[in-house]
């Protein structure tokens, strides 16, 4: 049979690399009991500080749908905190709470343990280069890109 690709599957790459990067960190996210998207929220509020839920969806890749939810818990555990914006009643900030703040304090060390543990496993320059790359390819996305043009849909 024919092979009808001549550019490899990169969206398959993407979810595969990002499936062997994240085995190394469930286990330490599973010690705290917190879901990835949590702990993405989290990292996000420690590295940003206080932000729009909008905000979060983007830096966290999370569906808006979804993220009503996941801080509605986040606060009841006393991980995150929300208020209104005195302006504007609509907007919501949301920031990490003291026991959110306590936890990432407990956990950084553990993940930059991991990470150093990474680097020696694959090597500092490859995962620096990975990153980089990953960056220099989000950063691209602000330049258009041509689409195809579709046919008209058929019925099957």
């Amino acid at each position: 049979m024919a092979h009808r690709f001549t550019h490899r599957n990169l969206p398959q790459q993407l979810l595969k690399a990002r499936d062997a990067l994240m085995a190394n960190f469930r286990p330490i996210l599973s010690h705290y009991d917190l879901t990835e998207q949590q702990w993405r929220i989290l990292r996000a509020l420690d590295e940003h500080g206080q932000l729009e839920p909008r905000e979060i969806c983007a830096l966290c890749q999370i569906l808006s749908s979804s993220m009503a939810g996941i801080l509605a818990r986040m606060e009841e555990i006393g991980y995150v905190q929300r208020q209104r914006v005195a302006a504007d009643h609509r907007r919501v900030l949301v920031s990490l709470a003291l026991k959110g703040d306590a936890l990432i304090d407990e956990m950084a060390p553990l993940i930059e343990l991991q990470y150093q543990y990474l680097e020696q496993a694959i090597g500092k320059r490859l995962l620096e280069s990975l990153s980089d790359a990953l960056q220099g390819f989000v950063d691209a996305q602000s330049r258009p890109v041509r689409r195809v043009e579709l046919p008209p849909a058929t019925l099957t």
